[in-house]
C-alpha cells in the first residue's frame, strides 16, 4: 500500500508525533507500561477544555463516569472512550468529550468502563450498559450514543442490546469502530500494516478480551455478529481509509440498511486510525470531526440529512 501517496504530510507529521510517545511495537509491552505511554501519548496530545462546560465525576451505580455540561443540556450522549478495551480512561478522551458538549450544547456522560485483561468480556460491555440505564434514570433525556475504536464497539453493544429495553435512544454516532469484522478479507488485509494499527494489533486487543476462545454471536462482543439488525436507532459511522477497520463500518451499515434501517458510513480519505487526537493539528482530522459533531447534534434534534 502506498501510503506515502495516500497520506499528506500533516498527517505524517502527526503519526510521528503519535510514535514518539507511543511506539509501533507497543502492544509488546506489559500492559502496565502500555496504559503508561498511552497515557503520555494522549496528554502530549490534550487540548484545554472550552471555556463554559462544567465537568463533574460521578458513580452511575458503581461505574465511574465524568459528566459535561454548559448551559441548560436537554440531550444527553453517552461516550465510551477507544483503547482496544486495554488503554485508556476518563482523562484519555477527556477533551474530545469537551468539545463535543461546547459544540452541541449536549450533556456529555463519560465512561470509565473496567479494562482487560485484568476484566475480561462482558465486564466491558455490562459496565457500559450500567452507566447507559443511569443516564436514562438520573436526566430523563434523550439520548445518543457515541464512541471511538473499542468505544464505538460498546456504543453499538448498547444500541443492540438496548432493543425493547431502553427508549429514548436517538442515534448512535460510531468513529472507526472495531465492530467484529472478517479478518480474512478487505481493509484487514488491504491495511494490515497501516500506520498507527494494524491487523496483529487488532489480533491481540481481540485476544485478550476473553479467557477462552473468542465467542461466536455475541451481539455484546461483536455487533458485526449479530443475527438481526432491524430497530436500531439512526447510526453514522465515520471511517479512516488507511485503517484494518475501515470495512466495517461499510458492512455494518449495509447490514442495517437491509434491514430497512437508517445508517450512513462515511470514510475519510488519507485518514488514519485515532485521528480523533490530531483534530487541532491536520486539516481533514479537523474537518472530520466537525462531521461527527454535527452528526451528533443532528441526530440529538431527530435530523437525518443523509437521504
Amino acid at each position: 500500500m502506498d501510503y506515502e501517496r495516500l497520506i499528506d504530510e500533516e498527517t505524517w507529521a502527526f503519526i510521528r508525533r503519535t510514535a514518539e510517545s507511543y511506539p509501533d511495537d507497543a502492544v509488546d509491552l506489559s500492559i502496565e507500561d502500555q496504559r503508561k505511554v498511552y497515557d503520555a501519548m494522549c496528554q502530549d496530545f490534550r487540548q484545554p477544555r472550552p471555556e463554559g462546560v462544567e465537568v463533574q465525576d460521578l458513580s452511575a451505580n458503581a461505574v465511574p463516569v465524568r459528566l459535561y455540561t454548559a448551559g441548560q443540556p436537554t440531550r444527553t450522549v453517552v461516550y465510551f472512550h477507544g483503547g482496544g478495551f486495554v488503554v485508556g480512561g476518563l482523562d484519555s478522551h477527556d477533551d474530545v468529550c469537551a468539545e463535543i458538549c461546547a459544540q452541541t450544547g449536549y450533556r456529555i456522560v463519560a465512561v470509565d468502563y473496567r479494562l482487560c485483561p485484568e476484566h475480561v468480556h462482558p465486564a466491558q460491555f455490562q459496565d457500559c450498559w450500567t452507566a447507559t440505564n443511569w443516564a436514562a434514570d438520573e436526566f430523563g433525556d434523550p439520548m445518543i450514543l457515541a464512541g471511538d475504536s473499542a468505544g464505538g464497539n460498546l456504543a453499538a453493544c448498547v444500541a443492540h442490546h438496548a432493543r425493547g429495553r431502553l427508549e429514548n435512544i436517538l442515534g448512535q454516532v460510531l468513529i472507526y469502530p472495531g465492530l467484529g469484522g472478517d479478518t480474512s478479507k478487505g481493509s484487514y488485509i488491504e491495511h494490515a500494516h497501516a500506520p498507527l494499527l494494524t491487523l496483529e494489533d487488532i489480533k491481540f486487543y481481540e485476544t485478550v478480551r476473553c479467557e477462552g476462545p473468542t465467542p461466536s454471536g455475541d451481539p455484546s462482543f461483536a455487533p458485526l455478529r449479530d443475527t438481526d439488525f432491524s430497530n436500531l436507532p439512526p447510526t453514522v459511522v465515520v471511517t479512516a481509509d488507511c485503517d484494518p477497520l475501515r470495512d466495517d463500518g461499510s458492512d455494518y451499515c449495509a447490514a442495517i440498511q437491509a434491514a430497512g434501517g437508517r445508517a450512513e458510513w462515511i470514510n475519510e480519505p488519507g485518514l488514519v486510525h485515532g485521528y480523533l487526537r490530531a483534530r487541532t493539528s491536520v486539516k481533514r482530522a479537523a474537518d472530520s470531526f466537525e462531521r461527527i459533531s454535527i452528526a451528533i447534534e443532528a441526530l440529538g434534534q431527530g435530523i437525518w440529512s443523509y437521504d
